[in-house]
């Protein structure tokens, strides 16, 4: 059986980001994810982790001025030293919260070979770099409707980038918010690349709520995790209809949350 866990910059909008933790503990989660931490001390959030018992499954490298709308720059020769930086920070924060990987996108950026290239030299330095840590890394395809020009969309160009890579230590996230957005059947998707994926990202679509909100069978998806072997973590990232705490439905009923 698949691993739940909450994305808490998605889920229990409704409290301070810090109380978010322990509203997840109540509703049964021992696991959490989010967007970032950078901003807040790394102490703060270690101690709402230690206080209700919960992993860290992932956090996002930095992405540049996210309020400003940017969504990543891991494939901009220009902005290498950023990315750098923004690796460095994201370590320093590791060493506290011990995540068990840490995600970036690729960003928007020209779909040019030395586009590519970059990609490869800045998702080689962080594989290396989180691998001394103790920290898995994983690239997620981001659709180009929600972040235009957006350089890995697909799985399948995911995957190209991380055998050019070629470290274990860097592999897929799956969102299948993103995924089908981008056009990709999530059934081809997980017969086709599931050992490819190390961690999952779940919303309904359209709307990006939780399930039953729109058109996509978690049934038959849980169904196909299980059936192929899958032992990581699904996290709920979802704009919530509703309240948070109301829109658990689906997985107490499919026994994934007690």
């Amino acid at each position: 059986m698949v691993n739940i866990a909450a994305n808490l910059t998605m889920l229990y909008t409704e409290h301070p980001f810090l109380e978010r933790f322990d509203r997840a503990a109540d509703d049964g989660f021992t696991a959490v994810e989010f967007f970032f931490p950078y901003g807040l001390p790394a102490d703060d959030i270690q101690a709402a982790l230690t206080r209700n018992g919960q992993e860290l499954v992932l956090f996002n490298l930095p992405l540049g001025d996210w309020d400003a709308g940017e969504r990543g720059f891991v494939g901009r020769p220009e902005r290498s030293a950023d990315f750098a930086a923004g690796l460095a920070e994201a370590v320093s924060y590791a060493r506290v919260l011990h995540p068990t990987r840490i995600n970036t996108p690729s960003g928007p950026a020209p779909d040019t070979a030395e586009s590519f290239e970059t990609l490869v030299t800045n998702f080689s330095l962080a594989a290396s770099t989180l691998a001394a840590e103790g920290v898995g890394l994983v690239i997620e395809p981001i659709n180009r409707f929600d972040v235009p020009g957006a350089l890995v969309s697909t799985v399948p160009r995911a995957v190209e980038l991380l055998d050019r890579v070629g470290n274990d230590n860097f592999g897929v996230q799956y969102d299948l918010y993103h995924s089908v957005r981008a056009g990709e059947d999530p059934f081809e998707v997980i017969a086709e690349y599931l050992p490819r994926i190390r961690h999952i990202q779940i919303a309904d679509v359209p709307g990006r709520h939780q399930p039953g909100t729109g058109a996509l069978d978690f049934e038959r998806f849980f169904a196909a995790l299980d059936d192929g072997g899958y032992e990581g973590w699904v996290s709920l990232e979802y704009h919530p209809e509703g309240l948070t705490g109301e829109s658990f439905g689906f997985f107490r009923s499919a026994g994934l949350l007690a």
